[in-house]
C-alpha cells in the first residue's frame, strides 16, 4: 500500500484551470475548433514531456505549434527538418574562436523554452538520432561535455503521414520520446467558415497573446506531481498495460515508462478539469494520446489494417474500471 501524498489545496488547483483555460483562449485567436487537441498539448506540457502533431499538410499542424509558443512566451526556436540537416545544426557545434584561441560550443536551436520541429519526420535517421538524448535528458553532449537545456523544455513537432514523398519513419526510441501523440483531422463546418473569413485572425500567430512565463510553467509542473491517484487507479493503469502485452496484434506492448507517463499526464489533466484527484475516465480519456505511439503491431495486424489506437481501445474495454469503495 503506498502512502498518499498530500493533496493539492483548492486554491492550487484553481489556480492551475485558470491558466489551463488561459492559454487554450490565448491559442484559439489562431487555432479555431480544436480545443480537445490543444487540451492534449498543454497536458503535455505541464507534465514536463513533448508532443507529435500528425496529419496531412494543411491542417494547421505548425500553426498550432507556433501558437502554444506565443502563448507561453520564453525563448522559442523553430527547426526545419529536411534530409540534409544535420545533427549540428539541431543541437549545436563546438567551433574554433580565433581571437582566443579557445574551441567553445555554440548551442543549437535546442536550447530553448519551446523548440518547432517542423515535419520532424523528413530528416534522415542520424539527425533524428541528435534528438534522442536532448528529448529524454534535458541535455546535450558535445567533446564529452555536457551542456544543460533551459527549464521548461518542450518540443512540439509536426509530422506528416508516412507515406507521403519524401518523408522517413521515426524509431520506436523517438516515438517513445513524445508524451503524447494527437491528430489534428479538418475542422467543422462553423469553424472552417472562420478560417476561410479573408478578414479573420484565423492563422495569425502574431495576434496570439503571451499569457504566462516559464517560471510559472516550471511552478505548475513541480506542483501537480503531488496530485493524488488512488492505488485503484494505479492498478487500473497496470491493468491497462498489462493487456496490450497480452494482445496477440502487439510485438510490443505498452512499457512501464508508458505507463508511467499516462499517470502523469492524467494528474494534469485532473487538475485542468478543476479536481484535485484522479477518476477513471481521466485514464480512459488520455489512454491512446499516451499509449498508441508507443505499440508496435505485428505485421499479420498491419495487413489487416488495425490501428494502434484501436488495440488501445479494446484494452482499456477489456479492463474493470475501478468502483468506489465506501
Amino acid at each position: 500500500m503506498t502512502t498518499a501524498p498530500e493533496a493539492l489545496s483548492t486554491g492550487d488547483v484553481v489556480g492551475f484551470r485558470t491558466l489551463h483555460a488561459r492559454l487554450g483562449d490565448a491559442v484559439e485567436v489562431a487555432v479555431r475548433g480544436k480545443r480537445s487537441v490543444l487540451d492534449l498539448v498543454l497536458v503535455a506540457l505541464f507534465a514536463g514531456g513533448h508532443v507529435l502533431i500528425e496529419d496531412v499538410p494543411g491542417t494547421g499542424k505548425t500553426t498550432l505549434a507556433r501558437s502554444v509558443a506565443a502563448a507561453l512566451g520564453g525563448i522559442t526556436r523553430r527547426i526545419q527538418f529536411t534530409p540534409d540537416l544535420l545533427p549540428s545544426d539541431v543541437t549545436g557545434t563546438s567551433v574554433y574562436d580565433q581571437r582566443t584561441g579557445d574551441v567553445r560550443f555554440r548551442p543549437g536551436p535546442v536550447f530553448a523554452n519551446v523548440v518547432l520541429a517542423d515535419e520532424i519526420n523528413r530528416a534522415a535517421a542520424k539527425t533524428q538520432s541528435a534528438m534522442l538524448e536532448v528529448m529524454e535528458e534535458r541535455t546535450v553532449t558535445a567533446d564529452g561535455v555536457v551542456h544543460l537545456v533551459l527549464d521548461p523544455f518542450l518540443v512540439v513537432a509536426t509530422q506528416n503521414p508516412i507515406d507521403l514523398d519524401g518523408t522517413y519513419r521515426l524509431p520506436e526510441a523517438q516515438l517513445d520520446r513524445f508524451l503524447i501523440r494527437v491528430e489534428l483531422g479538418y475542422p467543422d463546418i462553423e469553424h472552417e467558415l472562420e478560417v476561410l473569413q479573408p478578414a479573420g485572425s484565423a492563422g495569425a500567430v502574431v495576434d496570439v497573446p503571451t499569457v504566462s512565463s516559464p517560471e510559472e510553467v516550471v511552478r505548475y509542473n513541480r506542483m501537480l506531481r503531488q496530485l493524488f491517484v488512488a492505488d485503484p487507479l494505479l492498478r487500473y493503469v497496470r491493468g491497462i498495460g498489462t493487456a496490450t502485452r497480452e494482445d496477440s496484434r502487439l510485438r510490443l506492448g505498452a512499457s512501464p515508462r508508458g505507463l508511467r507517463a499516462l499517470v502523469r499526464c492524467v494528474q494534469v489533466y485532473a487538475a485542468a478539469q478543476g479536481r484535485n484527484y484522479v477518476v477513471p475516465s481521466d485514464v480512459q480519456r488520455l489512454a491512446a494520446p499516451v499509449l498508441a505511439h508507443r505499440l508496435v503491431l505485428t505485421r499479420e495486424a498491419m495487413l489487416a489494417g488495425t490501428t494502434t489506437t484501436q488495440v488501445v481501445a479494446d484494452a482499456v474495454a477489456k479492463v474493470d474500471v475501478p468502483r468506489p469503495t465506501n
